[in-house]
């Protein structure tokens, strides 16, 4: 299969879609008929330039998703610490 190549001007408008109109990467993707993957990478790449930096609805967009992704890597690490304190209460007793 061939690797498609894709302009600056296309993946600047895939990562203005995701900062700047609240899209998700997977949701730009879609309306674009590209890899989410692809979005995601234009996006971490993208975003430090000024005027494709989230803005409007992008910011909010944008720090839910982290938020939620931090709250989750937040909760796997309480399980654990959970766990760990149950099995070595058991042990201990």
């Amino acid at each position: 299969m061939a690797r498609r190549k894709y302009t600056l001007e296309f993946k600047r408008s895939a990562v203005q879609l995701v900062n700047g109109q609240g899209y998700s990467p997977h949701e730009a993707a879609k309306s674009l008929g590209v890899d989410p993957g692809s979005v995601r990478q234009w996006v971490a790449k993208f975003s430090g330039e000024a005027e494709l930096a989230p803005q409007g609805e992008g910011v909010t967009a944008a720090e839910l998703r982290r938020l939620r992704k931090e709250n989750a890597q937040l909760r796997i690490e309480r399980d654990i610490l959970k766990k760990a304190a149950a099995f070595f209460a058991k042990e201990h007793a």
